[in-house]
């Protein structure tokens, strides 16, 4: 089951992460949290990564719509989007909502997850227009 959409960006690393968060600005979303995986697997593990960021990314009027129908959506919030090197290549790839959503199987939530998933998508796309 595909549950992501990425995009390959011939831009550093650094740039795709300031960029990512000005298009989701653009779309509405806020960063709630930013994990640093390469940080946090040195300092925790000893271990070396790549660079990756995880990125929490929440618009507030649909989640306040998505919480309003099902209060245990939260477990599904916020919207993942992760920024990694692999190789000597940088993606960028956001979770599908509506893949996400489908294990709830709320017909009212399917709409906000179609909405929602279109502007993640967008910002994606702009992305790959740099």
């Amino acid at each position: 089951m595909k549950y992501s959409y990425t995009k390959k960006l011939d831009i550093n690393f650094d740039q795709v992460v300031t960029k990512t968060k000005e298009e989701l600005t653009k779309e509405g979303f806020g960063v709630l949290t930013e994990i640093d995986v390469k940080k946090t697997m040195k300092t925790k593990l000893g271990l070396d990564y790549d660079n990756y960021i995880i990125l929490g990314a929440c618009n507030p009027e649909f989640a306040d719509k998505a919480l309003q129908i099902e209060k245990e959506i939260g477990l599904l919030l916020p919207c993942n989007v992760i920024i990694y090197e692999k190789d000597i290549s940088v993606f960028v790839s956001v979770i599908l909502p509506t893949v996400a959503m489908n294990i709830v199987q709320n017909s009212t939530l399917n709409s906000i997850a179609v909405t929602v998933e279109e502007k993640l998508k967008k910002v994606i796309d702009e992305l790959g227009s740099l």
